[in-house]
């Protein structure tokens, strides 16, 4: 169940965020309520698959123009090392739009570009880079920020991953105006969105990014009435998630089950929570909290295999590997990797 839980908040000072874009004077007065259509020019700023389904709200929306998308550029991936482009770079070659492939908008000719296209508001989704003043101020209405959680919980790289990993029950999107702190602007508007139990990084992520572009294109498009007041984030409400280390990654089986299986949540599907086996990496994709397990058995030991997957004991309770990836090897399931584990006695993970 979603729903709008802040909306049009007055300042600190109690009036609006006024326009300051090109052209847009006017355009809303106390005797005119009737609003012309204006286009807003908006320069694009992601990298991450969570940066297209916003992107593509944008492109969809026909009072927004997309006059560049800026990404990084292809990187080597997969097996071949081959050169491989954003999403992001995905998405906008798909809607023939202008796009800037830099590593960093602090170089010249980067920031140049983005200058020239005569942006009236800078979009920033995933994007991975703290933005100098220089690109905050690039268009008359500033710089906007989608942010996947209700800030101020949550600011930093990861804050999906983080929400999974406390055990949140609920989690958001925020629509902010940026300043030259981490995620510290004002707040414009923001949408609640329940976690399910089933849920993992990519899933909760992939709904955050869907209802996320909706509200941001929403926002967008309330710019030039200079109607968008926003309030204050308070500092004091303020957690923090950094991105995750390989180290994050790794299972410590002496931790009770519930904690090691939001790790899982938190990783997958990709990079995916790790532990080794018989001396080998092994990805664990998927699990759950086995509820009947009341074996005190030594951390990491495995307990049985049956065809819902593979049971390991914990610190406490047991943890039932559902899905996982060997080393070199695809996703499979459990109980399918079990049989040709071929487990005896003293078989452990970790």
């Amino acid at each position: 169940m979603k729903r709008v839980v802040a909306r049009c908040w007055p300042t600190s000072g109690g009036s609006s965020w006024v326009s300051r874009s090109r052209g847009h004077e006017g355009v809303r007065s106390e005797s005119s309520p009737i609003l012309p259509r204006v286009t807003v020019r908006v320069v694009f700023l992601g990298n991450d698959r969570l940066s297209v389904p916003p992107l593509e709200a944008i492109i969809g929306e026909p009072d927004l123009d997309p006059v560049l998308i800026v990404t990084n550029p292809a990187k080597p991936a997969g097996r071949g090392s081959h050169p491989t482009r954003t999403p992001v770079a995905e998405a906008a070659a798909r809607a023939q739009l202008p796009l800037l492939e830099a590593e960093s908008l602090r170089a010249g000719s980067s920031l140049e570009a983005l200058l020239a296209a005569a942006p009236d508001v800078v979009v920033v989704v995933a994007y991975g880079e703290i933005l100098q003043r220089e690109v905050l101020e690039a268009g008359g209405f500033g710089a906007l920020n989608l942010h996947f959680s209700l800030l101020p919980r949550w600011r930093g790289a990861a804050p999906v991953q983080h929400a999974l990993l406390a055990g949140d029950e609920v989690t958001g999107v925020t629509v902010m105006r940026m300043d030259e702190g981490l995620d510290t602007g004002p707040i414009l508007n923001q949408l609640e969105e329940r976690i399910r139990p089933e849920d993992d990084a990519g899933s909760l992520g992939a709904r955050l990014a869907h209802n996320g572009g909706m509200l941001l294109v929403g926002v967008l498009r309330m710019l030039p009435t200079g109607g968008v007041p926003a309030r204050p984030q308070d500092d004091r409400l303020a957690t923090w998630a950094p991105r995750l280390l390989a180290e994050d990654r790794v299972v410590d089986w002496t931790l009770p089950a519930d904690t090691i299986v939001r790790r899982v949540r938190a990783l997958a599907p990709d990079p995916g929570a790790t532990t080794r086996f018989r001396g080998e990496p092994l990805k664990v994709i998927a699990a759950g909290v086995d509820h009947d397990s009341s074996r005190r058995d030594v951390p990491g030991t495995v307990i049985g295999t049956d065809r819902r997957g593979v049971l390991v004991a914990s610190g406490q309770g047991g943890v039932r590997l559902v899905e996982v990836a060997p080393a070199g090897r695809k996703r499979m399931a459990a109980s399918a990797w079990a049989r040709g584990a071929r487990f005896v006695g003293d078989d452990r993970l970790g």
